[in-house]
């Protein structure tokens, strides 16, 4: 049960932070792995800033930041 929500926790962030940056999503799978590597992003740089999110909603909200962050640099660096 514990990686269909961490599957489903990928795509919403993904999903969320392909809107936010790109207007549109990348796909299922695509944003599974945007989400993902968002989540491990936002878990660095929260860590780092000290600040600790909880739950479902908690681990969205990271792995969106995260995943936004994540979308930003590599705009800037496709530039």
């Amino acid at each position: 049960m514990g990686i269909l929500i961490f599957l489903l926790i990928g795509a919403i962030a993904g999903w969320l932070a392909g809107t936010i940056i790109k207007g549109r999503g990348f796909g299922v799978v695509g944003n599974i792995v945007v989400g993902i590597v968002g989540a491990v992003v936002g878990g660095l740089l929260f860590d780092f800033l000290g600040v600790r999110s909880g739950g479902f909603i908690g681990s969205i909200i990271t792995a969106t930041l995260g995943a936004v962050i994540l979308l930003y640099g590599a705009r800037l660096l496709k530039k």
